[in-house]
This record gives structure tokens, C-alpha cells and sequence, in this order.
């Protein structure tokens, strides 16, 4: 699901990463556990398409069967060994380019759908270019600290919302891997887009990782990540500072949210200002429940707008 490249501290870079080796379609071996198949499905906000992983030998686990492409569907089939059958279908998110396929693929299978049910509105799948797949349903539906388990596999779910209310991280305990679809990715700042994104979720789901042991994290898109505690900290340091950001805007004057994207996020294409609007959202969403910001009333400070007017609260004016 979506994701975008917005400015980053100097103080705390975030080191993205985005060359990797791939082909769409081809089962790529990424350790003795785990392989992985990339949909077609690219884009400013899946870089070069979602990546559907296969957990194990034999009975197979699939972490994000992708969007409904009949073209991947057989790919994912196409990668099995004669000998082995897919077992598990798990979803981290229900977004439209990680969990539509899940059905396909159960269709062809018969693997029940581990996921958490998002209760979402119809229509709120065009939000974005990567909406909420509202036809969603899993078999089996996750809690944190669950264990799944195959004969030589052994996946611990994490609830990890944030970026979606519902969203799930997988940890391969033998071999100290993470799976964590759009929470953090290596190439890009992950989008928290209310209403079922919030950045209180997404900062707690950070902390959460923080306190784990994980040697490497594979997102859904774009390269894996090393060192996945720094990585974290610099993402959790950017959230902060983009906070700031904000405040510091609202210093000078009130703004609409359009404004602000305008200004803290000038250096992106404005294609993606849509996309930054609701990570910045979720900001002011934050900003506001702490008492740093409140909106003003309808009509003050900026005319001819319909769109609320964000200012600094008394006490973080001071």
C-alpha cells in the first residue's frame, strides 16, 4: 500500500534503499525458509509491485498473496515443488495490493486466511491508488502473540497497527526474520491514512519493535532491511520531527492542511501531495489529541476555503 518519500531529518536520516534484483514473477531464494514472488503491480507507491512471500518447504506458508493479478496467482502456484502445497494463506493488511488475491488463491488451494477482519466502508477503496479491500475476510482471525506453525516453520504474529488499524507483522522464529508488510519499508516512508491509520498506533507498533531481537525485516515492497533497530529508530525520530515540522509552521501563522503540504512537503512531486495529506493528517490528528494544535473555527484566519484552519493550541504556543 501506499507509501511516499517525504523530507526526512538532517539530524536522523532514514537510510532508504531502493536497488534491488528482481524480475516479476520469478520465485527468488531469499534464505532456506523463505522465497518470494513480486506481483506487477508497480508504482510511486509500491515501488516495483508487492512481495509475496512463501514461508517454509512442504506445507507452505504465504505471507500477502498481493492484488487480484490471475498472472501472479500462478506464478505463487508455479513456485511450489511438486511435493509441497500451500498450507496457510497470511495477510499483514487489507489493503487492495496485499490481500484481494488471498480468495484466488484459497479458491485454488483450499489454505484458510489467517488476517484481522477492518471494518471499512465501500468507497473507501478509491481513496488512495491502494485503498481498503473491503471484501475482505479471513477464515482465521489473528491476536497478537499468536504462533502459527508448520512442520519446519513457526510464524508469531504481532498486531502492528498504524499505518492500518488491522495490520500484522509475521516473525520467523528459526531464523529471526520479520515480516512487516507496510509498517516499515526500506525505500519509503509508510502512509498512515486515517480513519484506519493513526500515528499513536504506529509509533507504540514502532516501540513494539524495538523491543524485539529480529536480525532482518523483509517489507512488502522494495528490499529487505539490516540493522532493523536503527532503521526503526531513524523512522520513529522522522515521525517526531515531522511533528515539529508542523508546529513550527503553525508558529507563523494558521494554516490549512493544504498549506502545510505545500510547505513541509515541497520537495515531492505534487502528484503525491494527495498521498502526504494523509500521513499529514494523521499528524494533526496526533498534534491535536496531545493539545499542541487545535483547528479554528469555520471561516477564521483563511478565506474562501472550506477546509479547517490548524494553529497552535495556548499551551504550545507559550
Amino acid at each position: 500500500m501506499p507509501a511516499v518519500r517525504a523530507i526526512t531529518s538532517p539530524a536522523s536520516p532514514i537510510p532508504f534503499v531502493r536497488a534491488m534484483r528482481f524480475a516479476w514473477g520469478r520465485c527468488d531464494e531469499l534464505s532456506p525458509l523463505v522465497r518470494r514472488v513480486i506481483a506487477r503491480n508497480p508504482g510511486p507507491f509500491t515501488l516495483h509491485g508487492t512481495g509475496t512471500y512463501l514461508i517454509g518447504r512442504g506445507e507452505v506458508g504465504v505471507i500477502d498473496p498481493g492484488p487480484a493479478l490471475p498472472a501472479h496467482v500462478k506464478a505463487i502456484l508455479a513456485a511450489l515443488a511438486p511435493d509441497e502445497r500451500i498450507s496457510h494463506i497470511l495477510v499483514t493488511h487489507s489493503h487492495s495490493d496485499h490481500s484481494p488475491a488471498a480468495a484466488l488463491l484459497q479458491k485454488k488451494t483450499g489454505a484458510p486466511i489467517y488476517g484481522m477482519p477492518l471494518k471499512a466502508r465501500r468507497g473507501e477503496e478509491s481513496m488512495l491508488e491502494a485503498g481498503v479491500d473491503v471484501d475482505f475476510a479471513p477464515n482465521k482471525k489473528l491476536r497478537h502473540g499468536q504462533i502459527v506453525r508448520a512442520p519446519n516453520w513457526t510464524l508469531e504474529c504481532l498486531h502492528t497497527p498504524g499505518h492500518l488499524g488491522n495490520h500484522f507483522s509475521f516473525a520467523l522464529k528459526e531464523e529471526r526474520l520479520l515480516f512487516c508488510g507496510d509498517l516499515v519499508m526500506g525505500w519509503a516512508t509508510s502512509i498512515i491514512a486515517p480513519p484506519h491509520g493513526s500515528l499513536k498506533d504506529f509509533l507504540r507498533s514502532l516501540d513494539l519493535l524495538l523491543t524485539r531481537k529480529d536480525t532482518r525485516y523483509w517489507p512488502a515492497h522494495g528490499p529487505h532491511i539490516d540493522k532493523p533497530q536503527r532503521f526503526v529508530r531513524a523512522v520513529r525520530a522522522h515521525r517526531q520531527w515531522r511533528n515539529r515540522s508542523i508546529l513550527a509552521c503553525l508558529q507563523k501563522r494558521p494554516m490549512t492542511r493544504t498549506q502545510l503540504v505545500q510547505e513541509i512537503y515541497a520537495d515531492i512531486t505534487p502528484k503525491l501531495h494527495g498521498a502526504a495529506a494523509q500521513s499529514l493528517q494523521a499528524h494533526l490528528e496526533y498534534l491535536q489529541a496531545q493539545k499542541k494544535l487545535r483547528r479554528q473555527p469555520a471561516g477564521a484566519a483563511v478565506k474562501k476555503t472550506a477546509e479547517p484552519i490548524y494553529c497552535l493550541a495556548a499551551s504550545a504556543s507559550r
